[in-house]
């Protein structure tokens, strides 16, 4: 009995033990991102580092804040970041619903594009895209920004939405159409209210996506003034190939605080949802 006891006692150790280094693995990165924030030029070239600053220093922030337009930059990434989130999921919700709802070929046609533009490499439609911008006159704007990152999220966000529609009884919106409920009125009162975690989920992925991309950024953004966050921070790498550690880190650790506010804020409210609509069924 003694034994039989011990084994799920050792197997739960084993688990923690394995789920704590995984934890640890992933945090590695950004733990030694942070300490580098805090430590002085000596300290950043000794041979021997160690993760906790001997004399932690606020110079690298101070530094970061006032070598580039850091903030300026932060704030045309929020600006983009929100729009392209905000226009992904209302393109990306009746889309998702028409696919869950309707049987046709069509629909069996659109979702096999949806898989098959995942496929493509980034590089593969990056030329075209800046000649349609140039034509366009939206290079160097934001608006041409929040177009491409639309466009390069929403298969990912219909074939999520679709998964949460498919979710939903049926039930309740024949109910509705026997009220004389039409399809809009489903989508809006019905529909859009129970999807309101897979609606967050997606406005998370979209935004996230947004703020941390660089490459599509780099591209569409030659004028210093319509710099996001991404490519300001690529900055900090001087012409010769040398970074300047301490204020490049600072900036990243800054760069980073508004995407863990964010899913720290929807992950509550996630979880919230999630836990209410459980209830309810």
């Amino acid at each position: 009995m003694t034994m039989v006891a011990e084994r799920p006692r050792r197997r739960r150790a084993f688990q923690y033990t394995a789920l704590s280094a995984y934890l640890l693995f992933l945090a590695f990165p950004l733990l030694w991102l942070l300490s580098t924030a805090f430590k002085g030029p000596r300290e950043m070239a000794r041979l021997h580092p160690t993760l906790i600053p001997h004399a932690p220093t606020l110079d690298n922030f101070s530094a970061a804040l006032h070598e580039q337009a850091l903030v300026h930059s932060a704030w045309n990434s929020v600006k983009v970041s929100v729009a392209a989130a905000v226009l992904t999921v209302l393109l990306a919700l009746p889309a998702a619903y028409a696919l869950a709802r309707f049987r046709s070929r069509l629909n069996r046609v659109a979702l096999g594009w949806v898989v098959l533009s995942q496929i493509f490499p980034l590089i593969l439609i990056i030329i075209p895209l800046f000649l349609i911008l140039r034509d366009l006159h939206l290079v160097d704007t934001h608006l041409g920004l929040i177009i491409v990152y639309v466009v390069w999220s929403l298969p990912f966000a219909l074939w999520l939405l679709r998964g949460y529609v498919q979710g939903i009884p049926v039930e309740l919106e024949e109910a509705a159409a026997t009220d004389g409920a039409g399809r809009l009125r489903i989508l809006v009162s019905i529909v859009a209210p129970l999807l309101a975690p897979g609606i967050v989920v997606t406005l998370l992925f979209s935004f996230i996506s947004a703020w941390n991309e660089f490459f599509l950024a780099l591209v569409v953004l030659n004028d210093p003034e319509q710099a996001t966050l991404s490519l300001t921070l690529a900055r900090f790498l001087g012409k010769e190939g040398v970074a300047d550690l301490g204020p490049l880190a600072a900036a990243s650790v800054l760069a980073t605080i508004p995407s863990l506010v964010l899913f720290g804020v929807i992950q509550r409210r996630l979880t919230s949802g999630l836990l209410s609509g459980a209830v309810k069924g």
